[in-house]
């Protein structure tokens, strides 16, 4: 069995708690955005220098000037602020941020996260995941259980590039969610 992305979304909404802030990385992470309801009072940080993003504009609402991190045009919600880059990686080193929601290559046993680069592949940069991974209060990886040659991404050791040491809380994949242990993954619960 296994989930949509949306539910996999459903599933990260669900580890979200009440009136905190949170990070979502470029690509599937994005997806969340739009399945937090307006009760649960989330505030949405990205590291561009916005915290309030609402998700993603209708097509009368969609403004050039409006992005996420990602470059995605984005919808603010009331109350919305903007700052610079020095104050958005100041909330985020300074562990204001309560969750960030990244994608992941790869996640081992000891919650150690490589998703930056594959070595010969071309690299688009590292953007602030190094920072939020060392910065948010949990993290939280949503991946592909496995990649396109059909490799599984959780492992016993990463062998690409590291991003954080033992950073990774908890991991939704569309087959489930899994928390490190050290020495493998505890399955919290699996898709149905």
């Amino acid at each position: 069995m296994s989930w949509t992305k949306e539910q996999m979304a459903d599933e990260v909404v669900k580890l979200l708690t009440h009136g905190s802030s949170v990070n979502l990385g470029i690509g599937m992470p994005t997806m969340v955005a739009s399945r937090i309801t307006p009760e649960m009072d989330i505030m949405i940080h990205s590291e561009n220098g916005v915290l309030g993003v609402k998700g993603r504009p209708f097509k009368d609402e969609v403004s050039a000037t409006l992005i996420n991190a990602g470059k995605e045009t984005i919808s603010i919600k009331e109350g919305a602020s903007f700052f610079d880059s020095a104050m958005s990686f100041g909330m985020i080193r300074g562990g204001h941020i309560d969750f960030c929601v990244l994608g992941g290559m790869e996640v081992d046993a000891k919650g150690n996260l490589a998703n930056w680069m594959v070595p010969g592949k071309k690299v688009t940069g590292m953007g602030g995941a190094m920072d939020l991974v060392n910065g948010a209060k949990t993290v939280i990886i949503m991946m592909s259980h496995a990649d396109k040659e059909g490799q599984v991404k959780l492992v016993p050791a990463c062998t690409l590039p590291l991003t954080g040491v033992g950073v990774v809380d908890i991991v939704v994949t569309e087959r489930g969610v899994y928390k490190p242990n050290g020495s493998d993954f505890d399955a919290i619960k699996l898709a149905d």
